[in-house]
């Protein structure tokens, strides 16, 4: 392989493949980086941040920051175990070189850098040849950056109010807008890479002496016993602390948000304009992450995740939003970015998410559930939590009836979403269970009970299409959507009725791939398997719509088209088994923690419906939280 391709010249086919992409974070930010070496997404300071590396949008504009030989036959990759600590191996005839890719935490009390991504790239045998090419391009490739020559404390760049500083022990050649170096090491010797970004405070430069590998060592100790917390002792435990590792990363550490994935645009369809920005923290996803987080023994992000929700919802209750930004604020309006060509031409680029503007009556009944999965596992609702909770089940007792734009957030109007009224039903079912325990005092119960009867009777009478034998995604009609499943999930109906039996052969049937995949509606041209859907279809097996080999023969099917780092992206292209939308996706993970979490219940005997769990998960001691420094 000739690693000399510049990614500004490289033709759409060559450039890298969404799932080609690893992640690190602190969780705050994150950076993709590709098995090419290179950097080609990084937004600083937060999340949703105007991105200073974006050629995974555009090749051309977007600002990368590569580290690799010139030339190179094989790549490996891997996290150190149990760890975000990312290394990519290179393998030549020539030499071997082991690029390491992190960003710092803080893991004691010696000062660091606000924000800092860490590379090193050793050579293990051999001689090799290395590519550095830093090309920063602020404001998502719309600013280019003078980088300025500080001597001894390296390339300093200011952009607005912050300032971005480049440390390297290769010598590298300023020119002007970019850096660049050809470096030949030999076995034995490390190179060392330090990017560092401050805008609030004063810039924190270390030395990049051997006091790095002790930096690259804390912090990966300190992943490692984060996932050593979890509670989990199933099958695949190794692809469910990935999952849980991943999740970390993508929640704001100084809020408790976590947000629905770490880029914007990546298409669901190739060329297409399904391209979404998906920065944000979306209500819908609360009460699967909840019920994942906790039954998993990770009681701190749990609780941090439902303290952000009543936060974020506090200037509109009981009004709830669809999204929120990571502070709990409305999402910025959707606007384009045409200056930017898309990843392999798929325009437009968009920055915000006009979703924002939508109802969606779903989201009710997950934020209920998720306090509901809280308290079921043993936690504890304080007042202000109660009286939000009692004025959510009046919206839901108002508003019911009413259509919305549903789950899957269609931009072409609101219709009667089975889903929508089957959260519904959650909610004040699940009010109504929190009351019989005595721990929602003064709510209207009975009001909750009428009106969820009333709900049961209309999604019994009015979602069934007899002709097709199977419950339908809306109202009275003969349309399908895999969201159907959830029935049996949220506890409407027993997943072995012969309703829900019928309904499951439908979607299979209706959405069904061939190879194990599920689309999430009758598909659209282009568009690939929704990933979720069909961990979605191995809760339903292993819950009882099927035995316990279906539920795991199914799942470990579904492990096959992770990356090579256990990476899930929004989308599955069912044909070429490639990753699309944006990537990573927390919505796939906290489905796959889900599917696991659910067959060894299974396995164990211990099958129960996953919204009444019957044992409260043992709190664990937490490690103290560098990310939220």
């Amino acid at each position: 392989m000739n690693a000399e391709l510049d990614l500004r010249t490289g033709s759409p086919e060559e450039l890298p493949r969404i799932q080609d992409h690893g992640i690190i974070g602190d969780s705050r930010s994150a950076a993709l980086v590709s098995s090419r070496g290179d950097i080609d997404w990084l937004c600083w300071p937060r999340f949703d941040s105007p991105a200073i590396f974006a050629a995974l949008l555009d090749p051309g504009c977007g600002g990368y920051w590569r580290i690799a030989p010139r030339v190179y036959d094989k790549v490996e990759r891997s996290y150190v175990s149990d760890s975000n600590v990312l290394q990519t191996r290179f393998l030549s005839q020539a030499g071997t070189a082991i690029l390491t890719d992190l960003m710092s935490l803080a893991t004691n009390s010696r000062l660091r850098p606000a924000h800092e991504i860490i590379r090193t790239v050793e050579c293990t045998r051999g001689e090799i040849e290395l590519e550095v090419a830093f090309v920063p391009r602020a404001k998502y490739g719309l600013q280019s950056l003078k980088i300025l020559d500080s001597r001894k404390l390296g390339f300093r760049m200011e952009c607005g109010r912050g300032i971005y500083w480049l440390q390297s022990t290769a010598r590298l050649d300023n020119r002007g807008e970019s850096a660049m170096a050809r470096v030949r090491i030999h076995a034995g010797q490390t190179l060392r890479f330090s990017l560092s970004y401050a805008e609030e405070a004063p810039a924190v430069l270390l030395p990049l002496d051997d006091t790095v590998s002790e930096r690259i060592t804390d912090c990966t100790r300190w992943w490692q016993q984060w996932a050593k917390q979890a509670a989990y002792d199933g099958p695949h435990r190794q692809t469910v602390i990935r999952s849980a590792l991943t999740l970390k990363l993508l929640t704001y550490s100084l809020s408790g948000a976590i947000i629905a994935a770490p880029t914007t645009s990546l298409p669901e369809r190739i060329t297409g304009d399904l391209n979404w920005d998906y920065r944000y923290c979306w209500l819908r996803d609360a009460s699967l992450t909840v019920r994942a987080l906790l039954e998993l023994g990770y009681w701190a992000e749990a609780e941090n995740f439902l303290d952000w929700m009543l936060h974020a919802t506090r200037l509109t209750q009981p009004e709830l939003r669809i999204l929120y930004d990571v502070f709990g604020e409305s999402a910025p309006r959707e606007r384009s970015l045409d200056h930017l060509s898309g990843y392999r031409g798929s325009r437009p680029v968009h920055i915000g998410n006009a979703a924002r503007s939508q109802l969606q009556l779903d989201v009710y009944g997950e934020v209920i559930d998720a306090a509901a999965q809280y308290v079921f596992h043993g936690g504890r609702l304080d007042r202000e939590m109660q009286k939000a909770l009692i004025g959510f089940g009046k919206e839901v007792s108002k508003h019911w009836r009413e259509p919305d734009e549903g789950i899957w957030e269609p931009r072409s109007g609101r219709a009667h979403h089975t889903h929508s009224k089957l959260l519904c039903w959650t909610a004040l079912d699940r009010l109504s269970s929190l009351h019989s325990k005595g721990l929602l005092p003064g709510a209207p119960v009975d009001r909750y009970q009428e009106q969820s009867e009333l709900i049961r009777r209309e999604i019994r009478q009015s979602a069934w299409n007899s002709d097709l034998q199977s419950y339908v995604s809306v109202l009275n009609t003969d349309q399908l959507d895999a969201s159907l499943l959830l029935l049996s999930w949220y506890g409407f109906e027993e997943a072995a009725s012969q309703r829900m039996q019928s309904t499951h052969r439908s979607i299979c049937k209706g959405l069904g791939t061939g190879n194990g995949l599920l689309y999430r509606y009758p598909s659209i041209s282009g568009e690939g398997a929704f990933a979720l859907c069909s961990f979605w279809e191995v809760e339903f097996l292993a819950l009882g719509g099927g035995s316990f080999n279906e539920a795991e023969t199914l799942f470990e099917k579904l492990l096959r088209y992770s990356n090579d780092l256990g990476l899930y992206g929004e989308e599955i292209d069912p044909n070429s088994g490639c990753a699309l939308g944006n990537f990573p996706q927390a919505f796939t993970h906290v489905g796959l923690i889900g599917a696991a979490l659910s067959i060894s219940q299974r396995e164990k005997g211990e099958q129960q419906l996953a919204h009444r769990p019957e044992r409260a998960t043992k709190r664990t001691t937490e490690p103290k939280d560098p990310t939220a420094a």
